[in-house]
């Protein structure tokens, strides 16, 4: 519900008369806001703010957890474990989200969910086991949507992520395949044998 409303609903919230409300204002017990119109506006948190806590206590809590490839899914797992095992023990009930993919994709099915939810107001908590889990590049602007729309977010691991190097490295494969396919598209032997050996090295680096 909007925070600043008009003398109308104000009183209806309340329970009591508009009359009431203006004698409470003539009397300096209630201070209304003004719009540039200069019309008066009750702010409901400050007079009755048991509404808002309502209101927030209804959002709820999304975990999240993904991984960048299929040889990854012991990990996704063991995600989901700790996340349901955490917000069990904080007592709270929670929606899991899980993800299969880069985490420079910024189209991930479960990603786009969770911020559609977020964006629509439906989120009070964010609950992540560490926060490359989001996106490997722009995760800061996912937590600043968040505290925008007033969502908690709770990392749980906050040290270095143990599958950093796993899923950067995939992460640049990804990246080569789909230059890959834009390159050779062009016929440019060099260009082949460039992404070639970045990929050769890439999975090298992975052995």
């Amino acid at each position: 519900m909007n925070r600043l409303v008009p003398i109308s609903e104000a009183s209806k919230l309340l329970g009591v008369s508009v009359p009431t409300l203006r004698r409470w204002e003539a009397e300096g017990r209630l201070i209304p806001e003004h719009t540039s119109g200069n019309h008066r506006r009750y702010d409901m948190l400050k007079l009755k703010p048991e509404l808002f806590r309502a209101t927030e206590d209804s959002r709820k809590t999304l975990a999240y957890a993904r991984v960048s490839s299929h040889d990854q899914k012991d990990d996704l797992e063991r995600q989901k474990q700790v996340l349901e095992l955490y917000c069990a023990q904080q007592g709270w009930t929670f929606e899991l989200i899980s993800d299969l993919g880069s985490g420079m994709n910024y189209y991930r099915k479960g990603l786009k969910r969770l911020l559609n939810d977020i964006l629509a107001g439906n989120v009070g908590r964010l609950v992540i086991t560490h926060k490359d889990r989001l996106l490997r590049f722009g995760a800061e602007l996912v937590f600043s949507i968040c505290e925008a729309k007033q969502v908690e977010v709770v990392i749980v691991n906050k040290g270095e992520d143990t599958t950093f190097e796993e899923d950067l490295a995939t992460d640049v494969l990804e990246i080569i395949t789909v230059f890959s396919a834009r390159l050779y598209g062009s016929r440019s032997r060099k260009n082949k044998k460039l992404l070639d050996g970045v990929k050769k090295a890439v999975e090298e680096s992975q052995a």
